[in-house]
């Protein structure tokens, strides 16, 4: 396993390295960027303009700029952003712990959610609550995350039910430990249940349907035959092959923290990588939108080898050689 571990990490290496390179070439080559936007304001002189070109290292080739960020990059430095004139990594630290536990949060509640209610869907198939819980489903995977945000906001501010914006209150620094805790809960349940409500419906449809495949195997007949309880059929033998096929989705949820939060975290005001990363990319603000490249490619790394290695345990007929 620690040999299969190790030869995944080093196969990545190329993949960061032309990922980034691809990504930091398309940036350049784009036009416009934060220093023509620079050129607009007439109290900004020219020699200025060339002065903090050098200054971050933008008045070489564009091939030679790369490598002075790769550098930078094993050295963990990430650059310094043009917008906020602060190191990025600064930056990246204050709003990606935000973003990791808003979207840890919401995958915890979906799948704690959407496994039993796929398993218990299969299973009264046909039936009036069967039926029922696909129609919630359907309704689910309809409603995109930004209205049901919006939804959410306008029910909020008219009855103040939770806070709404930013992680903590005004008595913050003030409080316990308990209520300090409390405080950042009440302002995550916003997003949170968001996107947990939103990604309901697709997983409960996927364990379903999983779930219902593999209740159709002759194995399953025959555990049926040999007179097994039915509560064991289901969670010794059909629950662990048709969770194969989930776990491999979960890898990738794993890898999509940053995208898949983005657009529910500038809705409700939560500090997050979402909203950083965009007023990166409206800026042109390299270093910062490559950061999140980087760190988005990295958590996809992290995801595929995390499914895979789960995959290995749950099935004892995959092997990782």
């Amino acid at each position: 396993m620690r040999q299969y571990i190790f030869k995944r990490l080093i196969q990545f290496i190329p993949l960061l390295l032309g990922m980034t390179f691809i990504s930091f070439i398309i940036i350049q080559i784009a036009p416009g960027d934060y220093f023509t936007q620079l050129k607009m304001n007439p109290e900004i002189s020219p020699e200025t303009i060339e002065n903090m070109k050098k200054l971050f290292g933008l008045d070489k080739p564009i091939i030679t700029q790369y490598f002075y960020w790769l550098k930078n990059v094993f050295s963990f430095n990430l650059g310094e952003s043009f917008t906020y004139h602060v190191p990025v990594s600064y930056l990246i630290k204050i709003r990606l712990k935000n973003t990791l536990a808003l979207s840890i949060f919401s995958i915890f509640l979906t799948w704690i959610i959407s496994i039993p209610l796929g398993i218990f869907g299969a299973v009264k198939e046909g039936k009036f609550i069967g039926k029922f819980l696909s129609f919630l489903a359907y309704i689910g995977i309809s409603i995109p995350s930004f209205f049901l945000a919006m939804l959410f906001i306008f029910f909020i501010s008219k009855t103040g039910f939770l806070p709404l914006g930013g992680t903590t209150s005004l008595f913050y620094e003030n409080a316990s430990f308990f209520e300090k805790f409390l405080d950042y809960l009440k302002h995550l349940l916003v997003p949170g249940l968001i996107l947990t409500l939103t990604g309901i419906g697709s997983l409960y449809r996927l364990m379903k349907n999983n779930f219902l495949e593999v209740l159709n195997s002759p194995y399953i007949f025959t555990a049926y035959a040999k007179g097994l309880p039915e509560w064991k059929i289901y969670l010794k033998h059909a629950l662990r092959n048709a969770i194969n096929p989930m776990i491999t989705i979960f890898g990738y949820e794993l890898s999509s923290i940053l995208s898949g939060a983005g657009l529910v975290e500038i809705i409700t005001g939560w500090p997050g990588m979402g909203r950083l990363i965009l007023e990166g990319v409206l800026s042109s603000d390299l270093y910062l939108v490559m950061a999140s490249l980087l760190i988005g490619g990295i958590l996809l790394i992290i995801g595929n080898l995390f499914s895979d290695i789960l995959l290995a345990i749950v099935d004892p007929r995959i092997r990782l050689r």
